[in-house]
């Protein structure tokens, strides 16, 4: 399964745009892990599963979501209310409490691609105000499989950044 994971374009739609008209009908599922800043009616949606950030403020958004697809059972939140800023202890907790093998997040807008506990942990860092060591601003593609898992971040240009790429056994 190919999964795409972005997060934080605070009100930058056309980037989501455009991610979709590269995308649609080449991933098997789209993800917006929140601060979008835009309604939740908004007809973009229809294309991702989305959960509310800390900066979105249409109370039709959930605060997690969780997805079950033919290899993988995925929790997405923000993360602002797990604290991720200071580490995954309580998103780490909440996904294996809902049995999950993939988190993703955003909230810290910073690219990370971990594995840990049987979890792997995504967050696609920002498309539209990155921070951290590597500040470009980015999204994920994670490719699942039986053996394993790839995530690749790609810039606004589409293009991979190479400095941030990574591979995990299940």
């Amino acid at each position: 399964m190919k999964y795409l994971v972005v997060s934080d374009n605070h009100g930058d739609r056309n980037i989501l745009v455009e991610i979709v008209n590269r995308y649609v009908g080449m991933v098997d599922h789209m993800f917006h892990c929140g601060d979008s800043e835009l309604a939740a009616n908004d007809e973009l949606w229809n294309h991702f599963t989305v959960v509310t950030g800390n900066c979105d403020y249409d109370l039709e958004y959930k605060e997690e979501q969780i997805i079950e697809t033919e290899e993988d059972v995925i929790y997405m939140t923000h993360g602002h209310r797990s604290n991720v800023r200071f580490g995954l202890t309580m998103l780490s907790i909440r996904a294996q409490e809902v049995g999950a093998n993939i988190a993703l997040f955003g909230h810290i807008h910073q690219a990370v691609a971990d594995y840990d506990k049987h979890i792997l942990f995504v967050n696609p860092g920002s498309i539209s105000q990155p921070r951290g060591p590597v500040q470009i601003p980015s999204y994920a593609i994670i490719d699942s499989e039986k053996e394993g898992y790839h995530v690749q971040f790609y810039n606004r240009s589409h293009q991979p950044i190479e400095e941030l790429v990574a591979d995990f056994a299940r």
